[in-house]
């Protein structure tokens, strides 16, 4: 039952200070995914919004530990908002449209709740402090 436990919690933040570009990329890490979702308008199920965390993490992790970490964080959150979206336009689909009066809302209040998580990640990031997502699936490790 441990070992449960042990492998859903999320990975232990880096130690250590993170220098100011370090912050600065972290913060870019996360405001990348809604910078991503603005410009494609969640085109192609949501790829926008894991393109720019995708990117950074790629760019940084085996020179900045704080901004990788911080980018996988916002890569894993990107993708479970996603896999959400992706979720609920299944179901509205295979209701006809008829879920809809269920589904839109319920995408309103993820997506609001997407980009506050988003504005609170990037501003903990600026601070130096490695943020989680409250609910994050973690796919990337």
């Amino acid at each position: 039952m441990s070992d449960l436990k042990e492998t859903m919690a999320p990975p232990p933040a880096p130690t250590g200070s993170a220098s100011a570009e370090e912050k600065q990329w972290a913060m870019f890490g996360h405001l990348s995914a809604l910078a991503g979702g603005l410009l494609t308008s969640g085109w192609a199920g949501g790829i926008g919004f894991f393109i720019g965390p995708l990117v950074i993490w790629q760019m940084k992790k085996d020179t900045m530990p704080f901004v990788a970490d911080q980018a996988k964080e916002a890569l894993n959150f990107a993708i479970t908002v996603s896999l959400a979206c992706l979720v609920l336009l299944i179901l509205t689909l295979l209701s006809l449209g008829i879920g809809a009066l269920l589904t839109v809302p319920l995408m309103l209040v993820i997506g609001i709740g997407a980009l506050v998580f988003v504005v609170i990640a990037a501003i903990k990031a600026n601070e130096g402090v490695a943020y989680r997502y409250p609910i994050a699936l973690r796919f990337v490790k």
